[in-house]
């Protein structure tokens, strides 16, 4: 039995997809399947239920689950104690952005710092929702995050803002309501809307505004970005409710949103479970570049 067919069983379990699974280890499919069958063939039971749309763990597999991650934990914590003690670096992070934030926040800019103190580190870096990173920090997929909050924050997780804007509705220069300094949602309860997708923070923000008003919005379009918003309402094809700085845009009239709903961007790391030395210097790093206060 090898480190590496724990590993990649315990990958395929929690992503529910050898394809998945291959991408996160940095192996190809093929290689990923043949490690778990051998792990299968030597412990004379299959693992996975191959036969969904979703791989799942077997009644064996389940029961294998819970030793093969404690066994690879437990290399990762040998690993980490020989690292601390030479006073070393190195290892592989994962970083996670909200699209669109790497070219506002300058992340760029803030990796390539980093690398440069801390060459021996491998960077990795993907683009989800608010909703998705969370949850991967919390499960130690991602390691540091720039994201959105909007509800309560997910236990094992703590975060640092990094900026906090009120939202503002974008509308095309012919639109009536740009005549309009503020506006409500009840007022746009039927006009078409332009919002970020459901595991936004922002559409999460907006989706607990809608039910305390008794409002049943009217979606006509949504975007990943809020730039991409901004563009459709420029078009005149609705009404886009997005941060106050990106309603700034040309080619639209911004609009005060009222009562006001402010979005927040934070950083997330994870504050339960193990922590690799290069994520801990990663997050001490962004932290300091990015969110001086506590």
């Amino acid at each position: 039995m090898e480190l590496r067919q724990l590993e990649y069983f315990v990958a395929v379990v929690e992503e529910g997809s050898f394809t998945r699974a291959a991408a996160r280890v940095h192996v190809a499919q093929p290689g990923v399947s043949a490690q778990v069958r051998r792990l299968e063939a030597e412990l004379g039971q299959p693992l996975l239920d191959r036969s969904g749309r979703r791989v799942t763990p077997t009644e064996a597999g389940a029961a294998v689950l819970p030793y093969a991650r404690a066994a690879l934990a437990a290399v990762a914590g040998a690993r980490q104690a020989v690292d601390e003690l030479a006073g070393l670096v190195r290892g592989h992070v994962t970083v996670g952005v909200l699209p669109g934030l790497v070219t506002q926040l300058d992340v760029a800019e803030l990796l390539a710092d980093f690398h440069r103190a801390h060459p021996g580190v491998e960077i990795a870096l993907t683009e989800d929702a608010a909703e998705p990173l969370l949850d991967a920090v919390r499960g130690g997929r991602v390691d540091l995050a720039l994201t959105g909050v909007a509800r309560a924050v997910p236990d094992g997780v703590a975060v640092a803002t990094v900026t906090e804007e009120r939202l503002a509705v974008a509308v095309a220069p012919g639109d009536p309501l740009g005549d309009r300094s503020a506006t409500t949602l009840a007022a746009l309860a039927e006009r078409p809307l332009i919002c970020l997708p459901r595991g936004a923070s922002v559409r999460a923000l907006l989706e607990d505004a809608w039910a305390r008003a008794g409002v049943r919005p009217r979606i006509a379009f949504e975007a990943g970005t809020p730039s991409a918003l901004v563009r459709l309402a420029a078009q005149g094809l609705g009404v886009a409710i997005v941060p106050a700085s990106a309603a700034r845009a040309p080619g639209v009239r911004a609009v005060e949103l009222r009562p006001a709903l402010h979005g927040r961007v934070v950083l997330a790391w994870r504050s339960a479970g193990p922590v690799s030395p290069a994520a801990r210097a990663l997050a001490a790093h962004a932290r300091e570049r990015l969110a001086p206060g506590p």
